[in-house]
């Protein structure tokens, strides 16, 4: 099974291990109380809309069975190309307080301009978002540079906003596929990297009762490949290196691909995290990123696909 499903959890429960994250984070890296103290806000933003998503009307989405085993199998994820209508009007405001957030927590003037060009509609808001759930970042970067926005910031900032929508997508997805044997010996058969729902690189994996779980960075699917071999490129062996950090905790590793230069962190852990939380896990594991930038390894850009005929 190459999906790990995830129980649900309330927004107490999430906000309440979220706390006791940050308090181990900041117990280890002092330093890092800046970081911590907007990650707070942000992922507290994205909680709420989460709530209101999750007990909200989702799109029925028109995809028989087979046709999506098709495309898993031709290693196409299932949301990619697909016309799915937004919730702008539910998104927006946090989209804005997002922006307003980004700008406290040092942004700035970059972040006022972005939500400046969102409020005078000289940026659409559900193109935005619809180009950030289809993890076109070209299309952002695009229209970034063209009104004179940081690019990198308002990629962050839609993704922020419709990753809720992202995950209760690829939640109903995957109890919809339950049932469907196609679908799920399909799915079953998934062994890339990046994430079968969105097409997202994960932020890392989290260990498990002695399973490597991939934790997509965008809606937080979980879901597991072939062990000791790169998540980029598939090779293993001697090309694939598994390292640590010399100090302590020692829960923690990284994996170097020699042969594409391609980094996965990994993280030893009782329970998976629920959504939103692994972007706090992927902060406290930032002397892994360190480690491998000091060896010349490098996260790849996304995945692209080509377009549906």
């Amino acid at each position: 099974m190459p999906f790990v499903a995830l129980a649900p959890a309330s927004r107490e429960s999430r906000l309440a291990l979220a706390a006791t994250r940050w308090t181990t984070i900041l117990e280890a890296r002092p330093d890092l109380a800046p970081a911590v103290a907007l990650q707070r806000r942000l992922i507290g933003l994205v909680v709420d809309l989460a709530e209101v998503i999750e007990h909200g009307r989702l799109p029925k989405l028109s995809l028989p069975p087979k046709y999506l085993a098709a495309k898993l199998a031709r290693g196409v994820p299932v949301l990619t190309g697909e016309p799915i209508p937004l919730p702008v009007a539910a998104l927006k405001p946090t989209l804005l307080r997002l922006c307003e957030e980004l700008s406290r927590g040092g942004a700035g003037e970059a972040g006022d301009h972005i939500r400046s060009a969102l409020v005078e509609t000289r940026m659409d808001a559900g193109s935005l978002l619809t180009a950030s759930l289809a993890r076109d970042h070209k299309v952002i970067r695009a229209g970034g540079e063209r009104l004179g926005l940081a690019a990198d910031l308002l990629w962050l900032v839609a993704e922020l906003t419709v990753s809720p929508f992202a995950h209760a997508l690829q939640r109903t997805w995957l109890d919809a596929s339950a049932g469907e044997m196609t679908l799920s010996t399909a799915l079953a058969s998934w062994t890339h990297g990046y994430c079968p729902a969105c097409g997202s690189w994960p932020a890392l994996a989290e260990i498990a009762r002695g399973h490597r779980v991939l934790r997509c960075s965008f809606c937080a699917l979980a879901w597991e490949v072939p062990p000791s071999t790169c998540i980029y490129c598939g090779k293993g062996g001697e090309s694939f290196v598994t390292t640590a950090p010399v100090a302590e905790p020692h829960d923690r590793h990284v994996e170097i691909c020699s042969a594409c230069a391609g980094y996965l962190k990994t993280v030893d852990t009782e329970e998976l995290l629920p959504f939103p939380l692994v972007a706090i896990a992927d902060m406290g594991t930032l002397e892994l990123d360190m480690m491998a930038l000091e060896r010349g390894a490098s996260r790849p850009s996304l995945k692209e696909f080509a377009p549906r005929r």
